[in-house]
């Protein structure tokens, strides 16, 4: 005899009292998607395919449920050969609120499947807990349900700590290659430090800094602060040189209070042996570095510079990546404990 099954309700996470975070034109679309479907600017194509991607997205709430369970449907099947399947298109969940949160569970299917569902978290005694879902990396989704036990109480999560957005632009490292689980991208990450809604608008070998990107960014509501981090999209420093100062005009011109965090680009292994390459890299680096410090001469004291070179460990930054390039989660980890007090010191409330 089979053993008899919970009684789930099914729920749609776009709706009260779930909060679904990191797709701001949600409310207008209706979609999962990271960027409108009908831009005011033209966007190159592969930056509007690449946001059906959900990395960032974020569904939050508390409940008393033992157990919670998925249905999705997914755009595609996983295909990438350096990236599990887990990270590309599954979903992962976090128990307890900002600052207190931890990993409990990771729901996927297998690389050729669009479809799965199944049981995310199983969590003994009918406990209020905030619960934090996080969203497929390198996948789209194109509906998911939510499923608790019946009877179960379902309440909002806790509130942000203000309105405001932090908004992270850049490449695939940012986007969240190529973490084993959604969770561990370093947007998300920094998402469990800090109590902001995290946007993550990071496009797989196209966050090149045009400006028609820039005043997409600009159009999100309550920025709190702004990261750029996408030297390693930019076509080396002649393509820096023709876009981060446009880029950060716009912003500027749309938000003259909101801090700017330049981040340049983290090692990677070919900068260890090709003595051209490093020079490139450390002249790109460079030219970041003194934007910034020539803005802040001008009365830009909210424009702020990061060295990347610094975030994956100062003795063995190579043994944090996959391929020589993206991170792994160690990688991932890192890139999180070096941003998190430069975040302090640049957010609203926390500047010192």
């Amino acid at each position: 005899m089979k053993p008899e099954l919970p009684e789930v309700v099914w729920h749609c996470p776009g709706r009260p009292p779930f909060r679904l975070s990191g797709f701001p034109w949600f409310e207008q679309d209706r979609v999962y998607r990271r960027l409108p479907l009908k831009p005011a600017w033209q966007l190159p194509a592969p930056v509007s395919s690449l946001a059906d991607c959900t990395a960032g997205g974020q569904v939050r709430f508390r409940t008393d449920s033992e157990k919670i369970f998925l249905k999705v449907v997914l755009s595609g099947p996983s295909g990438m050969h350096h990236m599990p399947a887990t990270g590309q298109s599954g979903f992962d969940v976090y128990v307890g609120p900002v600052g207190k949160a931890k990993y409990c569970g990771t729901l996927a299917g297998s690389p050729a499947d669009t479809t799965y569902q199944g049981q995310l978290l199983e969590l003994p005694g009918k406990v209020l807990r905030v619960i934090t879902i996080n969203f497929p990396l390198y996948q789209g989704v194109k509906e998911l349900s939510l499923g608790l036990l019946a009877g179960a109480r379902l309440l909002p999560p806790p509130a942000y700590e203000g309105s405001g957005r932090i908004i992270v632009y850049g490449t695939s490292i940012t986007q969240g290659g190529c973490a084993s689980r959604p969770g561990m991208a370093y947007t998300n990450i920094l998402s469990r430090r800090f109590n902001y809604e995290f946007i993550n608008l990071g496009f797989s070998g196209s966050g090149r800094g045009e400006p028609e990107m820039a005043c997409l960014l600009a159009e999100i509501p309550r920025p709190a602060a702004y990261l750029l981090d996408y030297q390693a999209n930019a076509q080396g420093l002649a393509g820096l040189r023709q876009t981060l100062p446009e880029f950060i005009r716009l912003l500027r011109e749309k938000h003259p209070r909101v801090p700017i965090l330049v981040i340049s680009r983290l090692p990677y292994a070919r900068i260890g042996y090709d003595q051209a390459a490093r020079q490139e890299y450390l002249r790109s680096r460079d030219f970041q570095a003194s934007l910034v410090k020539k803005l802040r001469r001008q009365g830009e004291r909210l424009t702020f510079f990061h060295d990347g070179q610094t975030l994956l460990g100062k003795k063995d930054w190579w043994e944090a990546t996959v391929d020589g390039v993206h991170p792994t989660d160690l990688g991932f980890l890192r890139m999180a404990d070096g941003l998190t007090p430069v975040l302090k010191r640049i957010l609203p409330g926390t500047r010192r």
